[in-house]
This record gives structure tokens, C-alpha cells and sequence, in this order.
């Protein structure tokens, strides 16, 4: 991925080695939560999504659970293991860049639909720090909190997909990152409010398979924000086969049989490497929102 030397988002906030957190460029901090207008996408489809949800289930938004875990995910951008606040270090200006992608790609798409994108932050840390969704810790690997509309990671947690889950690349890097913005894009339009809501009143069982479709659609808006990327000429050869790799290689059925030798599908929250795979493609190839109805699918 070419992202050197290219714009680096003001909307990182450097929380390594437990300074208290700071944002890039001058602390600029833009509204999030309850300033501002919320995003709902009008007449122009995307609407679907959550009215296929509420047809089907019957139920209104307010907060999700705490946090969406990721697990997710050219040449890796070396991850720091921790130390001092590192601003400019490599791997926080990557995230800063790949993070500025994804602003210029959601901004346009709401934009085409007349309406106004809300950009998160996301927060740098080592080892744990405190979000508006509980402590985070590095052991629950990158994820987005609804309730302060922050994206987490911990850059070790690059180490642990490049030498653990055999998912190195910049791009499987950058992939992790669009993901978990996929999440801030279904919490400006409802899906998560009303996820949350709905997964309370559900068996375990039922709530994972609704999880799946909310983890498979937040992939499939991670391949939209790919296809923006190829389309401005910034990928380099392999890069798509990176991002393919990751998502394959942390698939629930993946995960399970690394980690205990066998796949128990009724327990899988995110989706198999081959659901994941079909819908980071789905995104890729149309590079339209509207192809990522994994709610109103009837097979994933």
C-alpha cells in the first residue's frame, strides 16, 4: 500500500505507554456522539438495512454492548511493543494515513446521499487503557466503542496477525483498521443501537448468528473502502490478497480449529473465513453500501 508521505488523519489519539492520551496534529477533537446531526441515509436504500432489521425483529436503538471486538485484521509496517507516546513513529503514521482513507471514503459516500459523516477517533494504546466502554486491554484485540465513537488498538496486536494468524502486509494492517471503522459507519445509521437492543432479548445462539451479519457487514464496508483505495491508485501488487488472507485467516471456524482443534459453528460471533472472504469481496467489487445487506441475506 503507498501511504507514505500522504495526508495522516487528526483523529489519532496516542495513549502508549499511559500518558493519558493526546491528538495528533495540535489535540484538534471534533464532536462526536451527542453534538451533530446523526447520519441516517434518507431514501437512498441503505435505509434498508435497518428496516430489514426492524421488520424482521421489531425493535428500537439505543446503546451497543460495549464495544465490537475486531479480530481482525505490501510489506508490514513494524508495531512498536510498547514504550513512551511515539507520535511519530512508523505505525502511527500508517494508522494516521489508512485512517484518512477511510474519512475520504466515508465522507463521499454520505456525501452522494446528503448527509454528513461523522468521523471517529481512533486511540493508540499499550496494554490497557479506559474507554467509555470499559477498560480496554490488549487481550481483546482492536475494537470500536459506540458510546464514545473511538476505534481501539493496541499495535501489538499487528505482531500477533503477522506471526500468530500468518496474515502479514500493510494491507491486512490497514484492513483491521477499516473494519472496525465499518462499525462507526453501522453506529451512525442505527445498526448498533439497535443490535444491542435486540441481542438482550435473544438465546445465545440466536444473538451470535445476528452478530455474524453485523461482523460480515462491517467487513463487506471494509471492502467498499478498499475499492475507494484501488480507485486512487494506492495499492500495490498483493495488496487485496493481503486483506483476503487476514480476513480468511481470522475466521471463527480458522480461530477454532488453531486454538482447539475443532469448529463448533453455533458458537461463531463473527463469521467463517469463507463468509468473511465473500463479503470483503462483495464490498470490493460493486464498491456500493447497498450491496452489503447482509441482514436481508439468505445465505451469508
Amino acid at each position: 500500500m503507498r501511504w507514505r508521505g500522504r495526508r495522516e488523519s487528526s483523529n489519532v489519539e496516542d495513549r502508549r505507554g499511559g500518558g493519558g492520551g493526546f491528538a495528533r496534529g495540535g489535540g484538534i477533537r471534533i464532536p462526536m456522539g451527542g453534538g451533530g446531526r446523526r447520519a441516517g441515509f434518507g431514501g437512498i436504500g441503505f435505509i434498508l438495512f435497518i428496516v430489514v432489521v426492524s421488520a424482521i425483529f421489531g425493535i428500537n436503538p439505543l446503546t451497543f454492548l460495549g464495544g465490537l471486538s475486531g479480530g481482525d485484521g505490501g510489506q508490514s509496517v513494524n508495531a512498536p511493543s510498547g514504550g513512551g507516546n511515539q507520535a511519530n513513529d512508523e505505525m502511527s503514521k500508517f494508522v494516521a494515513v489508512v485512517l484518512a482513507d477511510t474519512e475520504e471514503t466515508w465522507h463521499k459516500i454520505f456525501q452522494d446521499m446528503g448527509e454528513r459523516y461523522s468521523e471517529p477517533k481512533l486511540v493508540l494504546f499499550s496494554g490497557a487503557t479506559q474507554s467509555a466502554c470499559g477498560f480496554a486491554q490488549s487481550a481483546s484485540g482492536p475494537f470500536y466503542c459506540p458510546s464514545d465513537h473511538k476505534v481501539y488498538i493496541d499495535l501489538a496486536f499487528y505482531d500477533q496477525l503477522r506471526r500468530q494468524f500468518k496474515a502479514p502486509g500493510d494491507f491486512a494492517q490497514a484492513y483491521v483498521i477499516a473494519h472496525e471503522v465499518g462499525h462507526h459507519v453501522q453506529n451512525l445509521v442505527g445498526i448498533l443501537p439497535k443490535f444491542n437492543e435486540m441481542r438482550q432479548r435473544l438465546s445465545q445462539g440466536d444473538a451470535n448468528a445476528l452478530s455474524v451479519r453485523v461482523e460480515l457487514q462491517a467487513d463487506c464496508f471494509a471492502g467498499v473502502w478498499a475499492r475507494y483505495t484501488a480507485n486512487q491508485g494506492l495499492l500495490d501488487k498483493g495488496d487485496i490478497e493481503e486483506a483476503l488472507n487476514a480476513a480468511s485467516q481470522i475466521g471463527d471456524d480458522a480461530i477454532q480449529k488453531r486454538t482447539q482443534g475443532y469448529v463448533v459453528p453455533d458458537s461463531f460471533n463473527h463469521g467463517s473465513s469463507a463468509q468473511r472472504n465473500r463479503w470483503f469481496r462483495a464490498g470490493l467489487n460493486s464498491g456500493d453500501i447497498n450491496s452489503c445487506d447482509t441482514f436481508n441475506a439468505s445465505e451469508l
